[in-house]
């Protein structure tokens, strides 16, 4: 417990530096003028795309310049000076960059596959719904590394599937480097104005001195980023263009596993080809149709392994392009609050759900030999998306999911069952801006409807939906948001049933007032709110200028359920959270930036028991030469679980402190890495956590780069982890144990970029988690005020082990009273994917792809050390090899 407290020394000493050696920006309040580019027509002469902006036709527009230093010494004048123009015709936007550099043999001509961002790069981000909330960012580095991203929340979002076709080159000369950019109109969204007005910003990266500069000043301490965009003006008469897009495909696969003698549907060797058809049509120039059938999402990376063992489900991210691409325009985070929490991963739409693993297994007997898919089959699914010049932000999104069957095989007879029914799913997003964006309305809802057949399992229903609301004032530094939202499940009595006692509700558990569990109910309706209130920039005085806040409650009710469509971790609590943080984002000293934070949660549960506090401080710093620094410091001062028994009885948890440390080098050298300790302890020798991670980048060349990562933890419990609950004498037993769960992974990448169009990457991931349980013992009294007082731990003469079971003699009478099964388990997983992409023409790939997968058979291997165990296992002869080609071909209009 003492070696912990130099951690919070740390921070107070961080925050009294902090405060007398930060320099503040002297312009209190003061309004940045807008700078304005008057664009001119390009008329009928013509640009040559080479990079080289030579043409007479540039010189009849004037050079934007006159860049600002963002980073680090934000408000400076740039190392190097940056120049643009930019032209127009009825097709296309063109732009001209001169990046002008004295030292030209330093440019950092770093390579990677699209999107990657790699070494001196340039980028113009155009508001061209000039909502001053959204926008399209367009980058282009020396090396001729296209990457794009689609802007929304006034900057807060990034997304970086925002994949439109554009064009571009790049020249370095004795001066510096130039480029050349055109941007089709088809792929921007704009009004229908004769005399248009869009947002611009220019952001110039020195790659060598991490270093950007832009057109148009805005500060980091206002706390926005589209609305500070000046102005491009002289876009005149430009005519509609109606985008569409056709990509059809072509996918041939072979999976190559270990043989199974006697089972017809594991002969070794599988094989299939598939196709099907992606497309894009511009209902209005503002409004959008994605479609897709029979979608194909095999050169997606594969997931990294994750086990937990406190019944909490696992959150992956959304990987699959049709459903990344936009959407941040589908995402409706509950609470999002600053200062995290779980419930941070609660949303009403999560993609994941839609083309899912089948919930169901069917019934055997011995003898079976069974094949069921993988996953649900998606026979299509179409999105309209959009935002008109009003302000009006519409998202429509319906997908239909195949029933899936699984056949069983026994002495050559086949039968099939269901393991998932057809399925619809359907989404509705509305935003509408108010004032300038100032103050934003909006609504969703979302739908699933089941057909029959698995109705003992599965809603045969289940809606949800919400409204929202956010005020920004006093240029957008202030603010306030708050929503609500329903849901609505319905379905047979059997599966409503399993709803209620399922471990994100738990009904049944004994002697809480706010939960009535009722076998009889064919539907439920649950509720949610949010309601936040912060400061988001930087205003006022010298405290002022560096202090950010936020405050706020989320709440679930108990009947809330949005796993069928959405993702919710719990119910039954009332969340308060608080975050108050100081930026100091000009560099001072030795800093570049720094920033110190404090945070605190509070719960409770419907019946108002006060069940969970935690309090933390954590603090960042990056040095002027790149490295860079953090920390925490976290006290958990209270705990009491609902969930920890399964609905037996609400626990009390261990109260006690953590925190870590992480370091990380200069990014811009051709080695670097980090490294990161973290720690855990519960008061009275109850819990001990500990962890490490390591990772190290090499880049040999510029096509080239090298990465591995190891994480290994340790978690320890004395005696709460959950096994098993038991009836006995008429009343429920949980067993409970002591715990020492190891877990390591690595994980190697390796990318290679022949050219922009033509790379190869490799992902791998060696993967095992092994929890060794003992000191078994059952809860006597949940609410004790010590462990000791909490259980009662069986003696040698209770408890016994034989051939994987333990055998509990409570009344000591010589006959086992209940037993239950070692939980013991070792797991061990790789999974790995090498992929070649060559975009062969804008918008057009080929993908080759090697994907390996293994789950080892090591489950009862618990006395080998874990690496042992992992690299004995790992890359095992079991393994399943996926072997795929893909061919697709995008159709511009």
């Amino acid at each position: 417990m003492m070696k912990q407290k130099p951690l919070l020394t740390i921070a107070i000493v961080w925050l009294c530096y902090l405060n007398t050696a930060a320099q503040n920006d002297p312009k209190k309040d003061t309004l940045i003028p807008k700078k304005i580019y008057t664009t001119a027509p390009l008329n009928t002469s013509a640009i040559t795309l080479d990079g080289i902006p030579s043409e007479e036709i540039w010189n009849t527009v004037e050079f934007g310049g006159n860049f600002t230093q963002w980073q680090p010494a934000e408000g400076n004048a740039p190392s190097q000076e940056t120049q643009f123009k930019i032209l127009y015709d009825n097709n296309y936007l063109y732009i001209a960059y001169w990046c002008h550099d004295n030292s030209p043999d330093s440019i950092i001509k770093r390579m990677g596959r699209r999107d990657e961002f790699p070494g001196d790069w340039v980028e113009i981000n155009i508001d061209s719904y000039h909502d001053q909330r959204s926008g399209f960012s367009f980058t282009l580095s020396v090396s001729g590394v296209r990457n794009d991203e689609l802007i929304s929340n006034n900057g807060n979002n990034w997304d970086v599937t925002y994949n439109p076709i554009w064009f571009a080159e790049t020249h370095v000369h004795d001066k510096g480097w130039t480029a050349e950019a055109k941007i089709p109109f088809s792929q921007l969204r704009y009004g229908n104005e004769k005399e248009k007005v869009w947002g611009i910003q220019v952001m110039r990266r020195l790659f060598r001195k991490e270093e950007r500069s832009t057109w148009q000043y805005i500060p980091q301490a206002s706390g926005v980023w589209v609305s500070g965009f000046g102005e491009l003006r002289g876009l005149n008469n430009i005519p509609m263009h109606r985008q569409v897009e056709i990509a059809p495909y072509v996918r041939l696969q072979a999976d190559k596993y270990q043989k199974v003698d006697g089972n017809p549907f594991a002969d070794g060797l599988d094989g299939k080809v598939t196709g099907g058809v992606d497309g894009k049509v511009a209902v209005t120039n503002d409004l959008i149709l994605d479609f897709t059938i029979n979608p194909d999402f095999g050169q997606v990376e594969a997931d990294p392994s994750q086990v937990r063992i406190d019944g909490f489900q696992n959150f992956f991210e959304e990987r699959r392009p049709f459903f990344v691409e936009s959407r941040n325009i589908f995402d409706y985070q509950i609470t999002n609050a600053i200062a995290f929490g779980e419930y941070n991963s609660d949303l009403l739409f999560y993609s994941r759900r839609i083309g899912s693993s089948p919930h169901s297994f069917p019934n055997t007997i011995s003898g079976d030999n069974v094949k069921v898919p993988q996953n649900t089959t998606i026979l299509g699914a179409a999105k309209f998306s959009g935002k008109t010049k009003k302000g009006l932000g519409i998202g429509i999104l319906e997908s239909v999911t195949k029933r899936e069957m699984a056949v069983i095989e026994n002495n050559g007879q086949k039968r099939k069952e269901m393991v998932e029914p057809q399925t619809n799913y359907f989404v509705a997003r509305i935003q509408q801006d108010i004032n300038q964006g100032n103050t934003i309305i909006g609504g969703i809802f979302t739908a699933v409807n089941r057909e029959k057949g698995l109705d003992d399992l599965l809603h045969k229903g289940a809606y949800s939906g919400g409204v929202d609301f956010l005020h920004f004032w006093k240029n957008r530094s202030w603010y306030v948001s708050a929503n609500f939202i329903f849901s609505h499940v319905t379905g047979s009595k059997e599966a409503v049933l399993g709803t209620q006692t399922a471990f994100e509700h738990l009904f049944q558990r004994p002697g809480a007032k706010e939960l009535a569990l009722d076998s009889g109910k064919t539907s439920l309706t649950g509720t949610g709110a949010t309601l936040k209130f912060g400061k988001s920039a930087g205003k006022g005085g010298k405290l002022g200028q560096v202090l950010r806040f936020e405050t706020g409650v989320t709440v679930r009710s108990p009947e809330l359920e949005l796993n069928d469509v959405g993702f919710l971790l719990t119910t039954n609590e009332i969340n308060y959270f608080g975050w108050v943080g100081l930026r100091y984002p000009r560099s001072f000293s030795f800093f570049r930036n720094a920033g110190i934070n404090y945070n605190h949660w509070l719960r409770w549960d419907y019946s108002g028991r006060y069940i969970f506090s935690l309090f933390n401080v954590n603090w960042n710093a990056n040095f002027k030469n790149n490295w860079g620094f953090n920390g925490n410091f976290t006290v958990n001062p209270h705990e009491i679980s609902n969930n920890a028994l399964r609905g037996a009885a609400a626990l009390r948890k261990p109260s006690g402190i953590g925190g870590g440390l992480n370091l990380r080098t200069d990014s811009r050298k051709k080695v670097y890495g980090s490294i990161g300790v973290n720690g855990f302890d519960g008061f009275d020798n109850t819990v001990r956590g500990r962890g490490i991670n390591v990772s190290v980048v090499y880049v040999p060349i510029n096509a080239l780069t090298i990465s591995i990562s190891a994480n290994y933890s340790t978690n320890w419990r004395r005696g709460d982890q959950f096994v098993q609950n038991i009836t006995y004498n008429g009343s429920t037993r949980s067993i409970v144990s002591a715990v020492d769960q190891k877990t390591l992974r690595f994980t190697g990448r390796i990318n290679y970029s022949i050219t922009p169009e033509l790379t190869l990457q490799y992902y791998g991931q060696p993967f095992i988690t092994r929890p060794l349980y003992s000191n078994y013992a059952y809860v006597k009294d949940h609410m004790g005020k010590t462990l000791d007082d909490r259980l009662h731990i069986f003696t040698p003469a209770e408890i016994s082990y034989s051939n994987g079971t333990y055998s509990v003699d409570e009344d000591m009478n010589g006959s086992a009273d209940y037993s239950f099964s070692k939980p013991d388990f070792n797991f061990v997983q790789f999974r790995s994917n090498l992929v070649a992409r060559w975009e062969y023409r804008p918008g057009s790939e080929l993908f080759l792809v090697w994907s390996q997968g293994n789950t080892a058979d090591a489950f009862d291997e618990l006395d080998t050390p874990v690496l042992s165990s992992l690299f004995d296992n790992a890359f095992a002869s079991q393994s399943r090899n996926i072997f795929l080609l893909k061919w697709t071909y995008r159709f511009l209009k």
